[in-house]
């Protein structure tokens, strides 16, 4: 049995691969020197007796610092070099679920808009920005709604994704679009203006009262690709922070 840091924990594991559960908050790769402890560092430990003969640590899909769920990460530069080839050609299977604001019209629907990163059309503040734009690079997505929400008169939504492009913030993104943003999202939400308030001040009652979950609820809960001829696939349920909110929202239907 293996070691496994407190950060994250084991799905599934083969010769060449390892799927990992990252939790909300862990950074995957560091972003400078003396930083926090990020997922690569806990994968480098764990596999230590790997790197030592030989092997590596990469990772295939790579999820933002607050989003949840499935990393799959190759274990020598064969298998890495073969995943990223699927992960290239679509034929890695990618499945999120989502908590949005509001109720979309229908149950399943498909979402084509290019994304571009904002500052290279116009001035943002936000670097890491991303917006529809036609000058943007191929985006699609794939949508079912699972469960329909109320408190009172708010609606929520419990949505599944399923990417069939791969862009930065690429859910996030267009679910803001359609006007169903992901609770919590700093950045595609309610304003922009609460990312940079985030930064500045920290997380507040304020952007509590607008955003309702301190991190966005995006889950990766789903991976499958076939390898070689075998067919693997993991998934992980939606973490706690989720499913709490969730609990005490009144099930309903359009």
């Amino acid at each position: 049995m293996r070691r496994v840091d407190v950060e994250f924990e084991i799905v599934g594991e083969t010769d060449d691969l390892l799927a990992v559960n990252k939790p909300a908050g862990l950074l995957v790769h560091p972003t400078k020197p003396d930083g926090p402890r990020t997922l690569w560092d806990g994968l480098r430990d764990l596999l230590g007796y790997e790197i030592a003969n030989g092997g590596q640590a990469s990772l295939i899909n790579r999820l933002d610092r607050e989003t949840s769920g499935i990393v799959l990460v190759a274990k020598s530069s064969a298998a890495a070099r073969r995943a990223a080839i699927a992960m290239q050609e679509g034929r890695v299977q990618k499945t999120y679920q989502a908590i949005v604001w509001g109720w979309p019209e229908r149950d399943e629907f498909e979402v084509d808009a290019p994304i571009i990163r904002w500052g290279e059309v116009a001035e943002s503040p936000i670097w890491l920005l991303r917006a529809v734009h036609p000058d943007g690079a191929v985006a699609r997505t794939a949508f079912t709604v699972r469960r329909r929400y109320k408190r009172g008169e708010e609606k929520f939504t419990l949505i599944e994704a399923r990417p069939l492009t791969g862009r930065t913030h690429q859910i996030r993104v267009h679910l803001s679009r359609i006007g169903h943003a992901v609770v919590g999202d700093k950045i595609y939400g309610p304003s922009p203006d609460c990312y940079l308030e985030f930064i500045k001040t920290g997380w507040t009652a304020a952007l509590q009262s607008r955003l309702l979950l301190s991190r966005h609820a995006l889950h990766s809960s789903g991976l499958a690709l076939r390898w070689g001829d075998v067919p693997l696939a993991w998934t992980s349920e939606i973490p706690c922070d989720m499913s709490g909110f969730l609990e005490p929202l009144q099930l309903a239907s359009l």
